[in-house]
């Protein structure tokens, strides 16, 4: 993804990476160099918007014991 700078320095954050970390008008960001030179930016709270997998950890409930499971394939009643 590639962008332009502003006569004045600033550049768009594109739309994909706002998404990612989680970025809204007016959030604050923090850049910084990382040990091989690369630039990052970051929220400058320091947080990580949840993973779209994360949000449906445990929402399933407990299922079958493996007893029930053995049985169910087994074909058993």
């Amino acid at each position: 993804m590639a962008t332009n700078v502003t006569s004045k320095g600033q550049v768009t954050i594109p739309k994909a990476i706002r998404d990612l970390l989680g970025i809204r008008p007016g959030s604050a960001v923090a850049f910084r160099i990382d040990q091989r030179g690369q630039v990052v930016v970051e929220r400058s709270d320091g947080t990580r918007p949840q993973s779209r997998f994360e949000k449906f950890r445990g929402i399933a409930g407990p299922g079958p014991s493996t007893d029930e499971l053995m049985a169910m394939l087994r074909g058993e009643d």
